[in-house]
């Protein structure tokens, strides 16, 4: 038997080029992992089967788990079978990536459980084919994120912050997000490359301020942000109570609709997650966070 955890990401910032002629978009982003996380247990067994605690989540074919698993299965041409017990602490919907990282712990919990021999690259493979970001998964760390999500480059990042992650209870779909930034509604809100602030990248602007959230507040942008808090008003209700909360900077996680905030102080984080956790979702993670995949 084998239990992992699988954590949740923010976006420390996230740029859309362009769409791509496969009908994806080129974007810029950073990966990084916060609490909380999903626990998945895998135990041996004849077929590949999956239980969950979430009402929510399919529990056949649909499910990214089960998906993972037959992919390895064919890939590395096993019989072997699996049974999947996940319980859910992240938020479905929330641009916190539950699925895409209960799909990468399960690949890595189920190579080490069969004893497969499987390159990274293959892994990275199988994983890109359930999600875009699954690949940022399977391996530690932060991540500096472009193509697709799927080129990744991981580098040491040592967030000095207290970081509040707000769950609105609002459920964004990622699909929605893509199609919305092309609406004619929204085309005054779509940024454009070269009207950028800087021309650092992400990663770059990261590193250089890390200490200096006026220069995040400037610099950093989540370019899904101007439409889902024009759809979404309690999502953009979150952003300002945040701030209102004392955040240094606050910012909505991926296609949304989580709003993380970064504190510096650790009573005034504290003290926002006991005001803001009376109607909302609210999780904390302390500075320099770094957990180890299992």
């Amino acid at each position: 038997m084998i239990n992992n955890k699988a954590y949740a990401k923010i976006n420390l910032g996230l740029r859309i080029l362009r769409k791509r002629n496969d009908g994806y978009h080129d974007i810029e982003t950073v990966f990084h992992r916060v609490l909380p996380y999903d626990e998945i247990r895998l135990e041996p067994s004849s077929k590949v089967t999956l239980e969950s605690d979430s009402p929510h989540l399919p529990t056949d074919d649909e499910n990214l788990c089960i998906k993972a698993a037959k992919l390895l299965q064919r890939h590395c041409g096993k019989e072997n079978g699996v049974h999947i017990s996940l319980r859910k602490n992240i938020p479905i919907g929330a641009g916190l990536g539950g699925g895409s990282s209960d799909a990468a712990s399960t690949l890595l919990g189920i190579v080490k459980m069969w004893k497969v021999e499987i390159s990274d690259n293959a892994l990275q493979q199988i994983g890109l084919q359930l999600g875009s970001d699954v690949p940022y998964f399977l391996k530690q760390g932060t991540a500096y994120a472009t193509g697709r999500g799927e080129i990744l480059d991981y580098f040491e990042l040592d967030l000095p912050y207290w970081i509040v992650l707000i769950y609105p209870n609002v459920h964004i779909s990622t699909k929605w997000a893509y199609e919305s930034i092309h609406d004619p509604r929204f085309m005054k809100h779509k940024p454009v490359i070269e009207q950028r602030k800087s021309n650092l990248s992400l990663k770059q602007i990261l590193l250089e301020h890390i200490h200096d959230t006026q220069q995040f507040n400037s610099l950093l942008q989540n370019d899904f942000e101007p439409v889902v808090l024009h759809e979404h008003e309690t999502v953009a209700y979150v952003k300002v109570s945040l701030y209102a909360a004392g955040a240094k900077f606050a910012q909505m996680s991926g296609s949304g609709s989580t709003i993380y905030g970064l504190f510096t102080n650790e009573q005034t984080a504290k003290n926002a997650f006991d005001q803001l956790s009376k109607r909302y979702q609210v999780f904390v993670t302390s500075p320099n966070f770094k957990p180890e995949l299992d």
